[in-house]
């Protein structure tokens, strides 16, 4: 599991609740003046979770005014990019002379060098935190700091990677391991770095490393979202993407972790089939037809690529799994 500290308001006393929250985001975000009218009795849930020198924070909270002053900046500066992708209620940003407004799945975005104030309006508000650092962003300063303040959507292109990505790593944390946080933390600042990028039409000012990683990161979303469709191949994704196949090749050995491209999309059917098999509410579905489902063309061809992966046949994998008798 990747390191983790969770802050729950219930567990302390309601005079005290605000003021531990306020400490713990001096630490996660940078020191500010924060209020709030739910100060005497607040609501928050927190859990900071650390890939190395970035970190990533799941947040919910009552309604409150975050103010990062010129005074406070001079008394401490991470030098640090913040995001927050919002996942509930709404944002307004004062930046200098530009007053912002962030809806759901809009990303906010601040530098702790840089002056602000954020009112969250008046409902329950839930996003998901981003701190690093900006000597890790592979981008210059000063292209960079022309994205603080402008309003950025989650809902396409880099923005919804990165959306993913984030909701990935804060629904399935236990399943890394310590060791994963710096190759993640890295995976964070590409993506970040290429958001930025994108939203400046700044993509020459990025790293040939950074857009190899991006790219093979945007072609695994695409493989997972589509793996379904049996005429998916090595070609097609090659296609969608606008790159040779022996491109598609080498990018999968330089960055896709040990596994081809052909091998990746077998690996997303299979496991999607295994899923499938261990529903207890379609036990009923022929085997055959959840093959079919997942994108294989042959019905014998998927068992026996099933028992080769889970050393069984897939009948035999949903009666153990589910418990059922053989009839």
């Amino acid at each position: 599991m990747l390191p983790e500290v969770t802050f729950r308001s219930s567990e302390l006393l309601p005079a005290d609740r605000f003021e531990c929250w306020r400490s713990l985001m001096s630490e996660t975000h940078a020191p500010m003046d924060m209020q709030s009218e739910h100060a005497d009795d607040f609501w928050v849930n927190q859990r900071t979770i650390s890939l190395g020198e970035a970190t990533v924070y799941p947040l919910e909270c009552h309604p409150l005014t975050f103010r990062r002053t010129p005074k406070l900046i001079g008394k401490s500066d991470p030098e640090a990019y913040h995001l927050s992708f919002v996942k509930r209620g709404t944002g307004v940003v004062t930046l200098g002379k530009e007053t912002i407004v962030h809806t759901v799945f809009d990303y906010h975005t601040s530098d702790t060098s840089r002056p602000f104030d954020l009112c969250t309006g008046r409902e329950k508000f839930e996003v998901i935190g981003i701190e690093v650092p900006k000597a890790l962003v592979p981008l210059p300063p000063r292209i960079a700091g022309q994205v603080i303040g402008k309003r950025i959507s989650a809902q396409h292109g880099m923005g919804a990677l990165l959306a993913t990505f984030l909701t990935q790593i804060t629904t399935d944390s236990h399943s890394y391991q310590p060791a994963d946080g710096p190759r993640l933390s890295t995976v964070l600042t590409d993506l970040v770095a290429s958001l930025f990028a994108g939203v400046l039409d700044a993509n020459r000012s990025l790293t040939p490393e950074t857009h190899r990683q991006t790219l093979t990161l945007r072609i695994k979303a695409f493989i997972q979202k589509n793996s379904d469709d049996p005429r998916l191949d090595v070609a097609a994704i090659a296609a969608a993407h606008h790159i040779s196949v022996s491109y598609l090749h080498r990018l999968f050995q330089r960055e896709g972790d040990g596994a081809t491209v052909a091998g990746f999309l077998h690996r997303q059917r299979l496991e999607g089939a295994r899923r499938d098999l261990s529903d207890p509410l379609r036990p009923e579905v022929p085997v055959h037809v959840v093959a079919a489902q997942r994108g294989f063309s042959h019905a014998s061809a998927f068992s026996r690529a099933f028992r080769d992966a889970y050393g069984m046949p897939p009948g035999a994998y949903r009666r153990q799994f589910l418990g059922l008798e053989r009839s």
